[in-house]
């Protein structure tokens, strides 16, 4: 039998709070991945990451810890405007960059990471672990075969609390470094799995507003979805609803599938009710069923690398994140000009292309210029 091959090399640029859960999953995995460098601009936070997570080299700029490392993969765990010159960096040196959500931001960014991507043939990859929980990866087979039936409706809720505090933070509640608000921050995972199961979308109606937080974004935003297979979908994303939840609802024509979670699910927060006359149907649903397993960045990576040993090509890819990408700034535009947005409209010069504010935001801004 040939040797087994030894672990992809890793490398994790921004140790923040989101850091954790990609070093705790590399942890998960570690017949497979070694973390072997992380860098930050903050040396202490980098140093505890370190030292927390046994990574035994440190750097203070991600252009040396590429220079000095042989990586297989370099996670970037930075705040969203960095994510398209750090992953730019990392696929020029001839590496994988798996990015956190969103891959940038805006939809001109992303034809720029197209552009490297195309000139190096190195790839960019988003994080949208999601996708990968065994419920949905079952979920995406049975609506694909056609076993459900068309697709009719569907509803995505990510209706989650952010108190004033929350915005404190320079850096957040911005255009232009997170891009915007809930849906761009935080819905964005919700709605990227109904994206992957419904497919295609043709036509968004939307309203944005900012009802209550101190951010120049949004803190609310409600959509009305038609997809290219007929079904039609409402989408919310919130930051102002107590109880949080996260939900997904799919009605098909011989089945009911929702999903109630908040940020991460097992089997358990997961119904199947099959419609009269297709009882059987809850027996294809139960089989597979992982019910110890958490969706999460280890099922995500994980299936990076079984891509790579299995000669396919690793998700998310930069043309299935750009298809995400493009609601959220559809979202925005139909918003805020008060008209229905097509699929592909928002193209080349659009200011709704070039950022997500699109220059038409109907509020005035509150936060205070980063020095």
């Amino acid at each position: 039998m040939p040797s087994p091959r030894p672990p992809y090399r890793v490398a994790i640029i921004g140790t923040g709070g989101i850091a954790h859960a990609h070093a705790e999953a590399l942890a998960e995995l570690s017949e497979r991945a070694r973390l072997v460098a992380v860098a930050d601009l903050d040396p202490t936070r980098a140093a505890e990451f370190a030292d927390r997570f046994s990574v035994p080299h440190v750097f203070n700029d991600p252009q040396a810890l590429l220079e000095s490392e042989d990586l297989d993969l370099v996670h970037i765990c930075t705040p969203p405007q960095t994510h398209v010159p750090l992953a730019s960096m990392v696929m020029r040196a001839g590496v994988t960059a798996l990015v956190e959500k969103p891959t940038a931001l805006s939809l001109r960014e992303m034809d720029q990471l197209a552009t490297v991507q195309e000139q190096t043939g190195s790839k960019v990859l988003t994080v949208f672990q999601h996708r990968y929980g065994a419920a949905a990866v079952r979920l995406r087979r049975l609506a694909g075969s056609g076993a459900l039936g068309r697709p009719l409706v569907a509803t995505c809720e990510t209706l989650w609390y952010r108190p004033d505090a929350y915005f404190e933070v320079p850096w957040r509640g911005r255009w232009d470094v997170e891009g915007g608000g809930p849906t761009m921050g935080h819905g964005i995972h919700q709605f990227d799995l109904l994206l992957s199961v419904l497919g295609p979308w043709s036509q968004i109606a939307a309203l944005a507003e900012r009802q209550a937080r101190p951010t120049d974004t949004e803190d609310v935003s409600i959509a009305a979805v038609r997809f290219d297979n007929g079904a039609l979908a409402t989408v919310v994303n919130s930051l102002l609803s107590p109880r949080e939840t996260s939900r997904l609802r799919f009605d098909f024509e011989y089945a009911t599938v929702e999903l109630e979670h908040l940020y991460g699910y097992r089997e358990e927060h997961w119904r199947f009710t099959p419609a009269p006359g297709h009882e059987g149907l809850s027996d294809l649903w139960i089989e597979g069923a992982e019910p110890d397993i958490t969706s999460g960045h280890r099922l995500q990576i994980e299936a990076v690398f079984n891509a790579w040993e299995t000669g396919q090509e690793p998700g998310v890819c930069l043309q299935d994140a750009r298809r995400t990408l493009e609601f959220a700034a559809a979202t925005y535009a139909s918003a805020f000009r008060g008209v229905r947005v097509a699929a592909g409209e928002l193209t080349d010069d659009d200011p709704f292309a070039l950022s997500m504010d699109g220059g038409a935001v109907p509020w005035e801004p509150v936060k205070e210029a980063l020095v």
